[in-house]
C-alpha cells in the first residue's frame, strides 16, 4: 500500500478526485443540474478534507460516503458516459481504500441497479472485483449481493459477459476464502483456535466462525444447494444455475482451500453432509447403465450417463480423497469402490478412460496407497481396496485383451472379426504407419491377436489427465485406441514405483534410526522437532507398525500386479514398454525380498525367469513355482482375475538360436531380443539384490545356466563365461545384435559373482548352496554320455569362491566339497572343470593377503591345502595332472611359505601310482625337482624323511629311465644337504623328538618310528640308505648302477655324520642285507639274450642277458661295500661284532670270486684286494675290464655336486677316525688285539684258498659250455697272496705251502680261451711273460725272501719252493694238461707263429719265457743256498739236473730254441757252484745218485737224437759247437781233475764220452750236403784234447782207465792211416777230377786230428806217453808226405799243419835208439 499512501500519490489522487468532479459537473451541466451541484460541492468537500486532515486518506475514507455520492449520482443517470466516468473515479477511490463499509454497500446497490438495467456490464463486474478484492469492507448481505451480481451477469445471452463473469465469479470465490485464510493466519497469533462444537447437526449454526469465515461458509452452503438443485440460503437474488459450474467451483475451493475446510469443523460438516452425499447422488446413474443393455427391459427409464458432470464429479472425488481423506474414510471406501466399478467392461469407453485416468492420480501418491491400505485392507470386515484397486487394473488390461475394443469398431473389425486365414493382414495393419513410403512400427502391446498400440500418456509419476480435463466438452469424446490400455500401464508402473521407493525409503529411514538412536540418546541438548520424530519411544513401537503396513501392502497388490505385468511383459513389442514392465518387476522381487515375503519375492522372479526362456521351455524349477500360482485366482467384487499363461505367438526379432540344456536332444529353441532384455534384467537383479534372493538363487541361477547355455557361453580362465562355439548338434546361430550384447552379457554375469563379495554370510550361503544344487544337476545329466555338459555353475562357483577369499573359511568346505565329486565325474568336460575350478580356488587362497597372514593361521592353510590331497583319491588321470600342475604352481609361488602344509604337498606327489602313465609321473617328479632344487631349507626337517620317501618312490617307477635316474641324483642331493645343514636338522629332530617322546609318554605308549632306537638324524640317514638299497634291486640295470654308485658315494661321503652305534644297522640291515638280494637275483638271472634294450638301442654283447646286467650290479655292490670295509675298518673295528661281518664279507667275497661269471668273478678279487688295503698298480697296457674300485667314478647324473662332494673334508671326524686319516694305507696302525687281527687274516688266507683251489680245479668233463677262469681273475687271485703272505708268514707252515703251490700250479695250467689269446699273448718272438705269470713267481720270490730272513723251521721249505719253479721250469717243453680239456699248443717253434683260430676252444699258454724264467730263479736261488742242509738233503742238485735233462736231451726238438741254450748255461752255472757241494759231502752218498744222473745228461746233450734244423747257418752252427765245447771244457776243469773223489763209474762214463767226442764218432759214411756242417771239428778237437790230457795227464789212473784211453790212441791213429791212403789212392785215380766235398773233409779232418794229437803229446808229461804211441806217430809221417800231391789247397793247408810239428822228432839220433829204424 505504500504506492498509494506515499504524499505524492494522496496529492495525485486529490487532483485525479477534483478533475474527476469537475469532469462530472461539466457533463450533467446541461441536462442533470443536480447532479453538477454536488459535484461542485464535492470538489469543495475534497479541498476542505485536504485542508483539515493531515491524515487525508483516513478523513477521505471517514467522509467516503459523501465523496462518493457525486459520482452515485452521476450513475444514476444512465448516460453511458456518465456512467463510465463514475465508475472510473469510483475504482479509482477503491483502489486507494478510501471506500467505507456505507459507501461499498451505496457503491453495491448502485452496480445492482445498472445491472438491472443492463447497463455497462463488463464495467460493473470490473468494478464488483476491484472493490472486493482491494479491501475486506463489504460482508454478509453486501457481499452476497455482489456475488449474485456476478452470477446474473453469467447468465446473460452476451458471450463475452457470460466468459467474463464466469472467471469473475471464480476469482470472487477465491477472494472470499482467500480471506479466511488471512483472518485464520491474522488471529493465530493472538488466540488459539475456537473450541469447535462437537456433534453440532444445525446447519445455520455459524454464530462461532469470525465474519469472512463465515461469508465463505455461507457461500459454500449455497453453492453444494444450488448443485443440487435447491434455493439458496444466503445468495438471495438467483435466478439460475448450471450444475457443471457449480461443480467446477465446489472443485476449485476444495482443491484450493484445504486447510479451511481442516481447521474448520463447520466446513469439515459440510463437507461430509453436503458434498459427499451430493457427489454419490449425482454418480448413480453411471452406476446404473449398463452399456448394450435395452432400456425396455428395465422398469424404469434408466437415465443415461453424462460425460461432463460424471468427469466432472471424478475430479471432485480425486480431490476429495487427495486432500480430505483423513476426514472422510468411509465415503472414501465408497468413491473408491465405485471408480474401480467404472473400469467394468460393461461401461462406456470414456467413462472407462476418465476412471482410470481417475485411478492413476491416486497411483502417483504411495502415501495415499498406504493410507488405504491401513484403513482398508488391514481392517477386518472392511473391503480390501488397495487390492481390488491393483486387481482392477489387472483385469482391465486383460478385459482390454479379451473383449472386442466397442470404442474402435474399425479397429474390432480388423483384430478380432476376422477369420483365422486372414489374421495375418489384421495384426499387421494397426502398426503401420505409411511415412514417406518407409513403415515404423509402432510401440505396441499385442496378444492372441489383439493389437494394442501404446501411447505416451503422461511422464513418469504423474498422472496427467486427458479427458478429466476436457471441461469444454459436452459430448463424451472417442477415445483413441490403446489410451486407457497406456494410461493403466503407466498407473501399474507408477504405483510400483512409488509403493517400491517409498518403503524401501522408509526402510532405509529405520535402519539410520536405529543407528543414530543410541546418539540421540546421548546428546544433552535437542530441539523439540527432533524430539518428536526421533524420540526413542516412538521409533520402538512405529517399526512394527511399518513393517506390517509394508508387508500387508505387498501381499495386497502382488497377485494383480504380477498377472497384469506378466500378461504385458507377453504381450510387449516394444523395447522401452518391456524395460519398464521388467524393472517394475525387477523392483517388486527386490522388494518382497527385503520384506522376507518368500512367495512373492519367488513369484516375481520366475516370471521374469520365464521370460528370459523360450516359450514353453522346459525348466523344472520354474514350473513348480508357477503351479503353485496359478491355482489361484483372485475375486474383485465377483469378477475373477485368471493368471494368463503366456502366449506363444510372440512378434520379437528372433535374436539367437540354440541348443535346449537337456537329457535328450530336442531341436533348437529360439531366443528373442526379449528373452535377451529379460536376461539383463534377471542380471540386474541378482547384482544389485542378490542379498536378498534367499533361496531364489536357485531360480536365477538356473535359468542363468539355461540362457547362457543356449547362446553358446563357455567358461574361460577364472570362471568368466566367454562366447564359445557349442561342442554338438546345430552350432548356435546368434544374430550379430546379439553377438555384441554377448560380450557385455558375460560382463555382468561376471560382476553379479564379483558382488557376492558384498552378500551377506547367510545370502553367500544362499548362493553357493543353489550353485551346488545346479552343478548337482548337470552332473546327472552329463552322466552316461560324453555330450558337452553345462560347466555353469563350476565356473560360478570358482567365481564365487575367488572373490570371497576374505572369507573363504564360511565357504572352503561346501565349495570344495563339491568341485571334488564333480572332479569324479566319468565326463571329461565337466572333471576338468572341477579339476580348473578347484586348484584355481587353491591357488588364489594360497596367494590371498589373508588377515592375519597364512604363516600365523595354520589352521587355515591345511584347509586350504586338504582338497589337493583328496584329489589324489581320485584316479582319472587328467584330474591328477592338473592336481600335480597345481603343487608346482604352489611351489613355484608359496614354496617358501608353505611350513605345516609340506606333508600334504609331499603326499601329493608321492601319491603317483606307476600304473599313472608317463607325463603324471613326469609332473609329480618336476614338481619334486623343484622341491629339492629350491625348498629343502624353507620345510620342517621332520618332512625330510617324506622328501626321501617320495623321492625313492620315483626311483621305482618303471615308466620312464630318466625319471628314476634323476631321482636317485635327487637323492644324492638329498643326502648332500643333509650333510650341509646337519647339525641345524639334527637339533630339530631331537627337539621334535623330545616333544614326540613326551606325548607318546604321557599317552602311554612307545614311539613307532624306523631304525628307532638310532638318533632321529640317523634314522634319516638310514631311510635315506635304505630307499637306495631298494634302488639298488630294481630290475632295471641302469637304475641298479646309479643307485648303487650313490648309495655308496653317499655312504662314502657323508658317513662320519652317523652315530658309531649306527654303523651296526648300516653294515647288517643295510649293506649286508643288499649284497644278500643282489647274489640271490644275480644267481637266479634269466641266461636268455636280450635283443635290443627297447626301441633301438643296440646293447653291448658284454651285457645282453638279465645274467650279465646282474653282474655288472653284483661287482658295484661289492666294491662298495669292501671299500666301505676298507675306508671305515678301524670305525668298523670297534663295533663288537666285527668278526662275523668280516666272515659275511669273505663269504660275499668266495661266492662272488666263483660265480661263473668273469666279470663278477673278477671284481670279487679286486674287492679282496681291497680290503686286504692292497690296491694293484695297473699297469696302461692292460687295465682291467672294470676299474678298481677305490678310484669309483662319480655317477655321471649327478653333475659337479659329488664331485666335490667327495673332496670335502669331513668335519666330524672322531680322533680315530683322524688317526686313520695320518696313516699310509700299507702301515695300519694296529688298534685292535694281534690275536683278533690275526683271525681275521687266517680266515682271508682260507678264503684265499678256498677261492683258488675251487677256480683252479680241472673241470671233469670236456664238455664245450665249461667255465674256465680268465687270465686277468687268476692273475689277480695269485696277486693277493703276497700282501696276505704279509700278516700270516708268522704261521705259515709247510702244509699252507704246499696249498699255495696246488694253486700256483693249477692257475698256470689254466689254458686260455681263443678269442682272449691275441691280447694275452705276446707274438712268439716276444719273449714275455703274462701277468699271471709273474704273479705267480712274485708270489714264490715273496715267500723265498721270507724264508731267507725267516727262522730255521722256515728254512725246510727251500726245497719245496725248489720243486715248485723245476715242475714250472719242465713246461718248457711238456706244457701241463688241465684237466681233460683239448687244448691246442702253440704252434711248434720252428715255424715261429701261432695258429690262432684252430677248432680248439682253448689254447694253451706259451709257457717257455716262464719256464726260462722259472729256471733262471732256479739258478738264482740255488746259488743263494746251494749249501744249505735242507737243500743238500733234500737232493735239490739232482733233481735241478733231473729238470735240466730233459730240454738237454731234446736240443734242437726243443719248443723254444732258448730253452736248451739257457738250460745248458744255467747248468754250468749249477754245476760251478754244486760240484764243489757235491764233492764235500761225496762220503754222505747224498749225491751219489746225481752223477749217473749228470753223466746221462751229458751224453743226452752232447750226442743229441735231434738234428739240427735245416736253415740253421754255419755261423749259427759254430755259436752251438761252442756250446758243446763249454761243456767239454767244463768237464776237464772241473770233473776230471777230481776224478779220485768222484765215483770211477762216471769217470769211466765221460772218457767213453769224451772218445765217442773225438774223431771216431763221426759216422763212417756221410752224405755229400751233410759232410761240412755236421762234423763238429772243434769239438772234436776239444773233446781230443781232453780226452788225451786225460789219458797222458792222471798220474793215478787205473791200470783200466790208461788202457781205455791208450786204446782209444791206437785206434784213432789207425784208422787216420786208413784214410790217408783211400785218400792218395782216390787222388791217384781221379786224375784231373776232383774228389766229392766230404771226403775233402773227411782227409781235412784226419790231418787236423794229427795235428791235435802231436800238440796233445808234447804238452804232456813224456813219462806218461806210452812209446808204443810215439812209435805210431812217428809211423804216419811218410803216408803225410805221399799226401803232397793233392790238388785241394784246403788238404794242402791242413797237411802243411800237420807236418809242421813233425820237427820237433827230427834231432839227431841218440846213441842208443835203435828201434827207429825198425
Amino acid at each position: 500500500m505504500a504506492g498509494t499512501s506515499s504524499p505524492e500519490a494522496v496529492k495525485k489522487l486529490l487532483e485525479n478526485m477534483q478533475g474527476d468532479l469537475r469532469a462530472l459537473s461539466l457533463e450533467c451541466r446541461k441536462k442533470f443540474p443536480p447532479v453538477k451541484e454536488a459535484a461542485e460541492s464535492g470538489i469543495i468537500k475534497v479541498k476542505t478534507i485536504a485542508a483539515r486532515n493531515a491524515d487525508i486518506l483516513a478523513a477521505l475514507k471517514e467522509n467516503s460516503s459523501e465523496v462518493v455520492q457525486p459520482f452515485l449520482m452521476g450513475c444514476g443517470t444512465k448516460e453511458p458516459k456518465i456512467t463510465q466516468l463514475c465508475l472510473a473515479a469510483i475504482q479509482r477511490l477503491m483502489s486507494h481504500e478510501v471506500v467505507s463499509e456505507v459507501a461499498a454497500g451505496n457503491i453495491i446497490n448502485m452496480l445492482w441497479q445498472l445491472m438491472e438495467n443492463s447497463l455497462e456490464e463488463l464495467k460493473l463486474l470490473q468494478t464488483v472485483l476491484v472493490l472486493l478484492t482491494t479491501n475486506t469492507v463489504v460482508h454478509d448481505e453486501a457481499l452476497s449481493k455482489a456475488i449474485v451480481l456476478c452470477f446474473r451477469l453469467h447468465f446473460t445471452k452476451d458471450n463475452i459477459t457470460n466468459n467474463t463473469a464466469a472467471a469473475t465469479v471464480r476469482q470472487v470465490v477465491t477472494v472470499v476464502f482467500e480471506r479466511v485464510v488471512a483472518e485464520d493466519e491474522h488471529y493465530k497469533d493472538n488466540i488459539g483456535q475456537p473450541a469447535g462444537i462437537q456433534g453440532n447437526s444445525n446447519r445455520r449454526s455459524v454464530s462461532t466462525l469470525r465474519p469472512c469465515a463465515k461469508d465463505a461458509y455461507m457461500l459454500f452452503q449455497d453453492l453444494c444447494q444450488l448443485v443440487n438443485a435447491d434455493a439458496p440460503y444466503w445468495l438471495v437474488g438467483m435466478t439460475e444455475m448450471t450444475r457443471t459450474f457449480g461443480l467446477e467451483l465446489l472443485e476449485s475451493v476444495l482443491n484450493d482451500f484445504p486447510q479451511v475446510f481442516l481447521q474448520h469443523q463447520e466446513f469439515s460438516f459440510l463437507l461430509k453432509e453436503r458434498v459427499c452425499p451430493l457427489v454419490i447422488k449425482l454418480f448413480s446413474p453411471n452406476i446404473k447403465f449398463r452399456q448394450g443393455s435395452s432400456t425396455s427391459s428395465s422398469p424404469a427409464p434408466v437415465e443415461k450417463p453424462y460425460f461432463p458432470i460424471c468427469m466432472r464429479l471424478l475430479r471432485v472425488v480425486s480431490v476429495l480423497i487427495k486432500q480430505f481423506y483423513s476426514l472422510l474414510v468411509t465415503e472414501c471406501e465408497i468413491f473408491l469402490s465405485l471408480l474401480v466399478k467404472f473400469l467394468d467392461a460393461d461401461k462406456p469407453q470414456w467413462l472407462r478412460a476418465v476412471a482410470v485416468e481417475s485411478i492413476h492420480r491416486l497411483c502417483v501418491q504411495p502415501q495415499l496407497l498406504r493410507s488405504f491400505c491401513q484403513s482398508y485392507d488391514m481392517k477386518q470386515h472392511s473391503t480390501k481396496v488397495f487390492r481390488d484397486i491393483v486387481n482392477a487394473l489387472g483385469s482391465f488390461i486383460q478385459s482390454l485383451f479379451l473383449v472386442p475394443n466397442t470404442g474402435n469398431t474399425a479397429t474390432t473389425n480388423q483384430a478380432g472379426g476376422s477369420l483365422p486365414g486372414g489374421t495375418t493382414s489384421g495384426q499387421t495393419n494397426p502398426g503401420m504407419l505409411g511415412m514417406g513410403g518407409g513403415v515404423t512400427v509402432l510401440p505396441a502391446f499385442e496378444y492372441r491377436g489383439t493389437w494394442i498400440p501404446i501411447l505416451s500418456v503422461s511422464t513418469q509419476g504423474t498422472a496427467k489427465a486427458t479427458y478429466l480435463e476436457m471441461l469444454d466438452k459436452v459430448e463424451p469424446p472417442t477415445i483413441p485406441e490403446g489410451y486407457a490400455m497406456s494410461v493403466a500401464f503407466h498407473s501399474l508402473l507408477d504405483l510400483v514405483r512409488g509403493i517400491t521407493n517409498m518403503i524401501e525409503e522408509e526402510l532405509g529411514q529405520v535402519e539410520t534410526d536405529n543407528q543414530i538412536t543410541t546418539e540421540v540418546q546421548s546428546s544433552p541438548t535437542q530441539s523439540s522437532d527432533l524430539q518428536d520424530f526421533n524420540s526413542t519411544s516412538d521409533q520402538t513401537d512405529k517399526e512394527p507398525v511399518s513393517r506390517a503396513v509394508w508387508e500387508e501392502m505387498v501381499n495386497a497388490c502382488w497377485c494383480g500386479l504380477l498377472a497384469a505385468l506378466s500378461l504385458l511383459l507377453d504381450a510387449s513389442t516394444d523395447e522401452a514398454a518391456t524395460e519398464n514392465i521388467l524393472k517394475a518387476e525387477l523392483t517388486m522381487a527386490a522388494l518382497c525380498g527385503k520384506l522376507g515375503l518368500v512367495t512373492s519375492r519367488d513369484a516375481f522372479i520366475t516370471a521374469i525367469c520365464k521370460g528370459s526362456l523360450p516359450p514353453h521351455y522346459a525348466l523344472t524349477v520354474l514350473n513348480t513355482t508357477t503351479a503353485a500360482l496359478s491355482g489361484k485366482s483372485y475375486s474383485i467384487q465377483g469378477q475373477n482375475v485368471q493368471m494368463i499363461s503366456p502366449s506363444s505367438e510372440s512378434h520379437q526379432q528372433v535374436v539367437a538360436v540354440g541348443q535346449p540344456l537337456a537329457l535328450q536332444p530336442q531341436g533348437t529353441v529360439m531366443l528373442t531380443s526379449k528373452n535377451i532384455q529379460c536376461m539383463r534384467t534377471l542380471l540386474n537383479l541378482a547384482h544389485c539384490h542378490g542379498a536378498v534372493l534367499g533361496t531364489s538363487w536357485q531360480l536365477v541361477l538356473a535359468t542363468l545356466q539355461h540362457l547362457v547355455w543356449i547362446l553358446g557361453l563357455k567358461p574361460g580362465v577364472g570362471g568368466a563365461l566367454k562366447p564359445g562355439r557349442a561342442v554338438e548338434g546345430p552350432s548356435t546361430v546368434l544374430t550379430t545384435a546379439v553377438m555384441t550384447d554377448l560380450p557385455v552379457i558375460s560382463n555382468i554375469l561376471s560382476r553379479l559373482f564379483e558382488s557376492s563379495q558384498y552378500l551377506d554370510d547367510v545370502s553367500l550361503h544362499h548362493l553357493i548352496n543353489a550353485l551346488c544344487s545346479l552343478s548337482l544337476e548337470a552332473m546327472d545329466m552329463a552322466y552316461g554320455n560324453n555330450k558337452e555338459p553345462s560347466l555353469f555353475a563350476v565356473a560360478k562357483l570358482l567365481e564365487t569362491g575367488l572373490v570371497n577369499m576374505h572369507r573363504i573359511e564360511i565357504l572352503w568346505r561346501p565349495l570344495t566339497g563339491h568341485l571334488l565329486e564333480v572332479c569324479q565325474h566319468p565326463n571329461s568336460r565337466m572333471r576338468e572343470w572341477g579339476a580348473e575350478a578347484l586348484t584355481s580356488l587353491i591357488k588364489a587362497g594360497l596367494t590371498f593377503n589373508h588377515d592375519p597372514p597364512l604363516s600365523q593361521n595354520q589352521r587355515l592353510q591345511l584347509l586350504l591345502l586338504n582338497p589337493l590331497k583328496e584329489l589324489s583319491n581320485i584316479n582319472h588321470p587328467d584330474i591328477r595332472l592338473k592336481q600335480l600342475e597345481c603343487v608346482l604352481q604352489i611351489l613355484q609361488s608359496q614354496g617358501d611359505s608353505l611350513g605345516p602344509g609340506w606333508p600334504l604337498v609331499l603326499g601329493v606327489m608321492g601319491a603317483i601310482r606307476n600304473d599313472q602313465g608317463e607325463s603324471l609321473i613326469r609332473t609329480a617328479f618336476q614338481c619334486l625337482q623343484l622341491v629339492v632344487t629350491d625348498f629343502l631349507p624353507t620345510m620342517p626337517c621332520t618332512c625330510l624323511q617324506i622328501v626321501v620317501d617320495v623321492a625313492g618312490s620315483f626311483g621305482l617307477h618303471n615308466q620312464e629311465l630318466n625319471i628314476s635316474l634323476t631321482s636317485i641324483g635327487l637323492l644324492w642331493n638329498i643326502s648332500d644337504y643333509f650333510f650341509q645343514r646337519g647339525e641345524i636338522i639334527e637339533k630339530e629332530l631331537n627337539r621334535e623328538e623330545a616333544l614326540l617322546q613326551k606325548q607318546a609318554e604321557e599317552k602311554g605308549i612307545t614311539l613307532n618310528r624306523p631304525f628307532h632306537p638310532a638318533p632321529p638324524f640317523d634314522c634319516l640317514w638310514l631311510c635315506l640308505y635304505a630307499k637306495l638299497g631298494e634302488l639298488c634291486v630294481d630290475p632295471r640295470p641302469a637304475v641298479r648302477k646309479s643307485a648303487g654308485q650313490t648309495l655308496f658315494s653317499t655312504i662314502g661321503a657323508h658317513g662320519t655324520l652317523l652315530q658309531h652305534s649306527t654303523w651296526h644297522t648300516v653294515i647288517w640291515k643295510v649293506l649286508f642285507h643288499l649284497l644278500d638280494r643282489v647274489r640271490e637275483s644275480s644267481t637266479t638271472a634269466d641266461k636268455e639274450k636280450i635283443e635290443s634294450g627297447g626301441g633301438n638301442i643296440l646293447i653291448h654283447h658284454s651285457r645282453d642277458t638279465a645274467e650279465k646286467q646282474w653282474a655288472e650290479t653284483w661287482v658295484l655292490t661289492l666294491a662298495g661295500v669292501a671299500r666301505i670295509f676298507n675306508t671305515r675298518r678301524y670305525l668298523l673295528q670297534s663295533l663288537g661284532d666285527f668278526s662275523q661281518a668280516w666272515d659275511v664279507l669273505l663269504d660275499h667275497i668266495q661266492s662272488a670270486a666263483l660265480s661263473k661269471n668273469s666279470e663278477v668273478s673278477l671284481a670279487a678279487l679286486k674287492s679282496f684286494q681291497e680290503i686286504l688295503q692292497i690296491v694293484s698298480p695297473v699297469r696302461e697296457t692292460e687295465k682291467p675290464d672294470t676299474p678298481p674300485a677305490i678310484n669309483m667314478p662319480v655317477p655321471v647324473l649327478l653333475g659337479t655336486v659329488t664331485a666335490t662332494g667327495l673332496g670335502r673334508s669331513f668335519m666330524r671326524t672322531d680322533s680315530v677316525g683322524e688317526r686313520i686319516g695320518k696313516y699310509n694305507t700299507t702301515e695300519p696302525p694296529i688298534i685292535t688285539d694281534e690275536i683278533e687281527d690275526l683271525n681275521l687274516w687266517w680266515a682271508a688266507w682260507n678264503c684265499w684258498f678256498r677261492i683258488g683251489s675251487e677256480s683252479t680245479k680241472p673241470p671233469a668233463s670236456s664238455d664245450k659250455m665249461t667255465f674256465i677262469p680268465s687270465q686277468p681273475f687268476l692273475t689277480a687271485l695269485i696277486q693277493i697272496f703276497p700282501a696276505l703272505y704279509q700278516h700270516i708268514k708268522t704261521g705259515f707252515s709247510m702244509d699252507d705251502l704246499q696249498k699255495l703251490g696246488l694253486i700256483l700250479h693249477g692257475a698256470v695250467s689254466v689254458p686260455i680261451s681263443s678269442d682272449a689269446s691275441p691280447f694275452i699273448l705276446p707274438s712268439y718272438t716276444e719273449a714275455v711273460l703274462t701277468s699271471l705269470q709273474e704273479a705267480v713267481l712274485t708270489a714264490l720270490d715273496v715267500l723265498q725272501k721270507a724264508i731267507c730272513v725267516g727262522s730255521e723251521s722256515m728254512q725246510i721249505m727251500y726245497p719245496a719252493i725248489f720243486d715248485q719253479l723245476l715242475s714250472f721250469v719242465e713246461f718248457s717243453c711238456k706244457p701241463p694238461q688241465y684237466g681233460q680239456l683239448e687244448t691246442k699248443h702253440i704252434a711248434n717253434a720252428k715255424y715261429n707263429q701261432i695258429q690262432l683260430f684252430a677248432p680248439a676252444e682253448w689254447v694253451a699258454l706259451n709257457y717257455v719265457p716262464f719256464a726260462e724264467r722259472s729256471l733262471e730263479v732256479v739258478v738264482d736261488l740255488y746259488q743263494k743256498t746251494a749249501c744249505h742242509k735242507a737243500v743238500v738233503n733234500e737232493r735239490v742238485l739232482e733233481n735241478i739236473i733231473k729238470t735240466l735233462r730233459m730240454p738237454l736231451g731234446l736240443k734242437y726238438a726243443c719248443p723254444s730254441e732258448s730253452t736248451w741254450k739257457l738250460a745248458v748255461s744255467s747248468l754250468l752255472k749249477v754245476l760251478s757252484i754244486g760240484l764243489p757241494v757235491a764233492r764235500q759231502h761225496a762220503s754222505s752218498g747224498k749225491f751219489d745218485s746225481m752223477w749217473p744222473e749228470l753223466a746221462n745228461t751229458f751224453e743226452n746233450f752232447l750226442f743229441t737224437k735231434s738234428s739240427p734244423p735245416d736253415n740253421l747257418s754255419i755261423q749259427e752252427f759254430q755259436r752251438n759247437e761252442n756250446i758243446d765245447v763249454e761243456v767239454v771244457q767244463l768237464i776237464s776243469t772241473e770233473i776230471l781233475p777230481y776224478a779220485n773223489f768222484i765215483p770211477k763209474d762216471f769217470v769211466g762214463q765221460i772218457m767213453t764220452m769224451l772218445n765217442k767226442g773225438s774223431i771216431h764218432s763221426q759216422p763212417s759214411s756221410f752224405t755229400e750236403a751233410e759232410i761240412d756242417i755236421r762234423m763238429r771239428e772243434e769239438f772234436s778237437k776239444m773233446c781230443f784234447e781232453t780226452l788225451l790230457q786225460f789219458s797222458f795227464s792222471n798220474k793215478v789212473t787205473t791200470p783200466q782207465e790208461g788202457y781205455i784211453s791208450r786204446m782209444a790212441l791206437s785206434v784213432l791213429l789207425k784208422r787216420s792211416q786208413d784214410v790217408l791212403y783211400r785218400y792218395i789212392e782216390d787222388e791217384r785215380l781221379s786224375g784231373k777230377c776232383p774228389l766229392p766235398r766230404q771226403q775233402v773233409t773227411e782227409i781235412i779232418f784226419v790231418l787236423k786230428a794229427v795235428s791235435t794229437l802231436i800238440d796233445s803229446l808234447k804238452k804232456t808229461q813224456p813219462e806218461n806217453v806210452d812209446a808204443n804211441t810215439w812209435a805210431q806217430v812217428i809211423a804216419l809221417y811218410p803216408t803225410l808226405v805221399e799226401c803232397i800231391t793233392c790238388s785241394s789247397s784246403e788238404v794242402c793247408s791242413a797237411l802243411k799243419e800237420a807236418l809242421v810239428p813233425f820237427k820237433d822228432f827230427m834231432h839227431p839220433p841218440a846213441s842208443k835208439v835203435q828201434n827207429g829204424e825198425t
